[in-house]
């Protein structure tokens, strides 16, 4: 639980870091940094814990289209949806991943949905709509459509990402390092085809970087640790609703946000969606321990 917790904390800062990074470097810049530490750091670790040979031997064909969702599409989509909106409505939409895999998962895996499922879903969408109209649900005009198109489209692409690598059999630090080492020289490409390598100073640097390290580095180690010590996956996921709050409070006093009321109504009404899922997945998993 203390791993788990430990992931939330700095999942609760990443909202603050990715607006501040924004400030100083585009969307392409800011991915191919935090790529390059977190792949650094995550080659580290691989190697220390002697599964380097593994890495460099197997596990190639699956990394190269692995690679290209995530780190690549996803992150450039999602650091695109925050350089656009608030912090605070980027962060909310992308909270409804979990639902967007559920729909997802009807036609690729053949999962039924549930009449809780479909509630969840209309209730979570409902915070989604009261969000991007921030507030006046009745006017069909987007604040920002296309920030707001590019949050639900990293929510679409990040669930897509792990149905389909539900039958990966490689170790999950081997499979980030492996997708970071497709991913890194994508994104070198399209950096140098695109903007090129330039300076914004230590500031930037450091944003970067803390980015890197802790939202695609450390975090992950993290929660993989508390997903795999603990007896049922249920007690720690929902650890995950402490971080919209703090993530809130972080936007004000650092970035400066203020908290409009609409991503107030908006994001009860997600966390409740999603809590509902999350109540309807309990009674399983206690019958099955």
């Amino acid at each position: 639980m203390l791993f788990g917790l430990g992931a939330v904390a700095l999942w609760s800062t990443v909202a603050t870091a990715f607006k501040v990074a924004l400030g100083y470097m585009s969307p392409l810049e800011l991915m191919w940094l935090a790529s390059l530490v977190s792949w650094a750091l995550i080659g580290v670790l691989v190697a220390r814990q002697g599964l380097l040979g593994q890495a460099l031997r197997r596990g190639w064909r699956t990394a190269a289209w692995a690679g290209l969702m995530n780190p690549v599409a996803y992150y450039l989509v999602l650091f695109g949806a925050y350089d656009r909106l608030p912090g605070q409505e980027a962060m909310a939409l992308n909270y409804t991943w979990a639902l967007a895999m559920a729909f997802l998962a009807v036609p690729l895996l053949g999962h039924r949905l549930t009449r809780i499922d479909v509630m969840a879903g209309l209730i979570a969408y409902a915070g989604v709509w009261v969000i991007a109209t921030r507030g006046a649900v009745f006017d069909v005009a987007f604040a920002d459509p296309l920030g707001v198109g590019l949050a639900l489209a990293s929510t679409l692409l990040w669930a897509l990402y792990w149905l389909l690598n539900a039958r990966d059999h490689r170790p999950p630090l081997v499979a980030q390092w492996q997708n970071f080492s497709v991913g890194v020289p994508v994104l070198t490409v399209l950096l140098l085809l695109g903007p090129g390598l330039q300076w914004h100073g230590w500031a930037g640097l450091g944003a970067g970087v803390y980015v890197g390290l802790f939202e695609m580095g450390i975090a992950f180690v993290l929660w993989q640790l508390a997903v795999h010590k603990v007896s049922r996956t249920a007690k720690v996921s929902n650890l995950i609703f402490l971080s919209p709050p703090v993530s809130l409070l972080l936007l004000f006093f650092i970035v400066g946000e203020p908290i409009l009321p609409s991503t107030l109504v908006g994001l009860v009404l997600i966390l409740g969606g999603l809590g509902l899922q999350q109540w309807q997945k309990a009674p399983a998993a206690a019958t099955q321990s």
